[in-house]
């Protein structure tokens, strides 16, 4: 059986009084066209059951994270998209990934949240923090477009899947990590030291990117190989753990 990749969900509050919780089809199209089967999180603590099925965890993108859940103060941001159930959620989905062991893919949003989760901090505001960057990490050029270049530590294990070490990207956030959590390196930066990766050392693949891959794998071979081998951790953890739903006899 193909492996089973378990991806979050972004969460809207205020469709037409009730609460919907959506995901962009590229990361479904993405996970499909990398070999593995897509299955959606949605935004609720039982999610946990179906996670544990799953043979590894995508933290897709996505609003802002409350400062509350890093222990900062808001500092004036102009906040979007903020939901208390999805970063509950996706909070509980690290821990059980972490218990589990499982490989886990943070994309933007899901870097920052990986941060968090681990004792990290991020930048409420870029455009506050950096005024004279010269990056546009909000672009407005369309998805599939890569804006700026970022330079990633050959001694990696990403440069080691890219089989780069300066590549193209896309960019639509305004928080980045501030503070790298204990253990964790940073293996990829912007012109302006802004992090754009981070990973953890050691045999389970556990790492995030800060731009978009899922938009760049029509034409782009480094998000390709990015999804590959996310895919290829997944089904290493599925053989090591057996078969995630019964067989019929």
């Amino acid at each position: 059986m193909k492996p089973l990749v378990a991806l979050s969900m972004s969460r809207d509050n205020q469709s037409e009084g009730a609460s919907r919780d959506f995901l962009r089809t590229t990361y479904v199209d993405a996970v499909i066209q990398a070999g593995a089967i897509p299955v959606l999180l949605p935004n609720v603590p039982v999610s946990v059951e179906l996670l544990r099925r799953c043979d590894g965890l995508i933290l897709t993108g996505g609003g802002d994270v409350d400062p509350a859940m890093f222990g900062a103060e808001d500092e004036g941001t102009q906040w979007a998209g903020v939901s208390r159930e999805r970063d509950a959620a996706e909070h509980l989905f690290v821990q059980e990934a972490e218990t589990l062991g499982m490989p886990v893919f943070g994309i933007c949003r899901g870097i920052q949240v990986l941060a968090v989760a681990y004792g990290g901090t991020l930048i409420q505001d870029i455009p506050r923090r950096r005024p004279d960057s010269p990056i546009a990490h909000s672009q407005r050029a369309r998805r599939q477009q890569p804006t700026h270049e970022v330079t990633v530590d050959e001694s990696s294990r990403l440069a080691q899947i890219l089989g780069e070490t300066r590549i193209a990207v896309n960019s639509f956030h305004h928080q980045a990590i501030d503070r790298v959590p204990e253990g964790w390196r940073v293996v990829a930066q912007a012109p302006d030291q802004i992090v754009e990766a981070m990973e953890y050392p050691g045999d389970r693949l556990l790492f995030g990117v800060q731009w978009h891959p899922e938009d760049l794998v029509g034409d782009r071979v480094e998000a390709q190989r990015l999804f590959r081998a996310f895919v290829d951790a997944c089904r290493a953890f599925q053989a090591r753990k057996g078969e995630p739903w019964p067989t019929s006899p």
